[in-house]
């Protein structure tokens, strides 16, 4: 069976409207339009309505953008030109930024539902604040505490005497341990938080696991995505600083410290003790060995292998990593050298 494309298919997404397109101007903190139009939702251009609001954000659509059926379109001016007739341009520097604003317009993220459902399990000494909603199946465990506005989904656990800050959207099947949550954290299904660190002593014997005695700390605005691990500390603490974003699979090990509004993506791994300062992004499938410090700004690419310190600022890719420049110069001069061999090889013995 096919089904037809549809943003905001309504029996998934709450939605809101029609607004005008005034107000989707004021939303986006586009440039006042002069026309008057209804708009009922949102699509991609290649799909959208007349009762559709769209947006261009990477040039290599400007073709779709010729051709969109959008009612009004988030745009830069330098792509004004290129709107249809009837398609109201709303002009902003930033279309992708105006679009989030735009689509929680059309589609806000619904309310918590205050109270506990029957089949939740509480603490008697945990503190919920009563416009909290707490789902089915749910654990709250001793001396826990939930915030305002907050929300726990479905057969979620909430540790003894783990802190649930305001305005936090707690996932299906996470569980959170041994754990300080600020303010407006969300955390997406399936996240486990605050479990033993990967910590042991060589013995002759085998191994002895030391006991994990620290917390993880995620300060305000974190996003952790779906079965993403944070191991709590060992002595100090693991913490994910304000703002920062981690993509679903991602692994963070014991005593780490990631700093301020650090976007950190897919199946990249950080290894205990080590420190990711500020606004630093790590691409997909990098790693990191433990008690080193990534630099304020670092990028990381894809597949980087980073075994050593990474200065602020400094763009690596490669395993093991080094500097971006220097990677291509080698990636060229073994090219060259391939090249070569075949040639000599093609010129057969004399």
């Amino acid at each position: 069976m096919s089904w037809p494309e549809v943003a905001g298919d309504p029996r998934f997404f709450a939605r809101s409207g029609p607004h005008s397109v005034a107000a989707v101007a004021r939303a986006a903190g586009a440039e006042p339009p002069g026309a008057e139009l209804i708009l009922t939702g949102i699509a991609p251009l290649q799909t959208a309505e007349p009762g559709d609001v769209s947006f261009l954000d990477n040039r290599k659509y400007a073709a779709a953008l010729e051709a969109t059926r959008a009612g009004a379109v988030l745009v830069r001016a330098e792509f004004a030109a290129r709107v249809p007739p009837g398609t109201v341009a709303l002009l902003t520097p930033e279309p992708y930024v105006a679009w989030a604003s735009v689509a929680e317009l059309f589609h806000p993220v619904p309310p918590p539902r205050p109270g506990v459902h029957p089949t939740a399990v509480v603490g008697a000494d945990a503190k919920i604040d009563p416009s909290a909603e707490i789902g089915p199946l749910v654990v709250v465990g001793s001396g826990a505490r939930v915030g305002a506005r907050s929300r726990v989904g479905p057969s979620a656990v909430i540790g003894d005497g783990v802190v649930i800050g305001s305005d936090c959207r707690i996932g299906t099947h996470v569980t959170v341990t041994h754990a300080l949550v600020g303010d407006r954290v969300t955390l997406f299904p399936g996240a486990r938080i605050g479990q033993d660190g990967f910590g042991f002593a060589h013995m002759k014997e085998g191994f002895l696991s030391v006991p994990q005695l620290g917390r993880v700390v995620l300060e305000d605005d974190v996003e952790i995505g779906a079965n993403t691990t944070v191991d709590r500390g060992s002595l100090h603490d693991t913490v994910i600083g304000a703002g920062s974003r981690l993509d679903n699979l991602v692994q963070i090990g014991h005593n780490v410290r990631v700093g301020r509004g650090c976007v950190i993506v897919a199946l990249a791994g950080i290894s205990g003790s080590t420190i990711v300062e500020d606004h630093v992004m790590i691409a997909g499938q990098a790693g990191m060995v433990g008690h080193i410090r990534i630099g304020r700004g670092a990028r990381i690419g894809s597949q980087a292998g980073v075994m050593s310190d990474v200065g602020a600022g400094a763009e690596v890719v490669g395993s093991p990593a080094m500097p971006v420049k220097e990677f291509f110069r080698q990636i060229a001069t073994l090219r060259r050298l391939a090249r070569k061999d075949r040639k000599s090889s093609n010129k057969g013995p004399d």
